[in-house]
């Protein structure tokens, strides 16, 4: 089986298992990741996300065509910058 075929039939739990391993650098049971468990637990994130909305996924940041603002209630500009 390729690699991308196994990673989209994860289980939801593997998933969210490989997605804290990443985050906080451990296993479950406390053991650390080694720096080749980290980079393919994070392929079979981005392969697994890879079949959700983008704005779903892992790391998505939203932006806008004509500019990049962030607004807040009462229209206060957060962050603002054009090209």
């Amino acid at each position: 089986m390729k690699f991308r075929n196994l990673a989209r039939s994860l289980t939801p739990e593997v998933y969210q298992t490989f997605k804290r391993a990443v985050e906080i650098g451990r296993w479950p049971d406390g053991s650390g990741l080694s720096v080749d468990q980290k980079e393919i637990c994070i392929q079979a994130i981005i392969e697994f996300e890879s079949d959700i909305p983008e704005s779903q996924r892992t790391g998505f940041i939203a932006s806008r065509v004509d500019s990049c603002s962030t607004k807040i209630k009462g229209d206060t500009d957060l962050l603002n910058w054009r090209d």
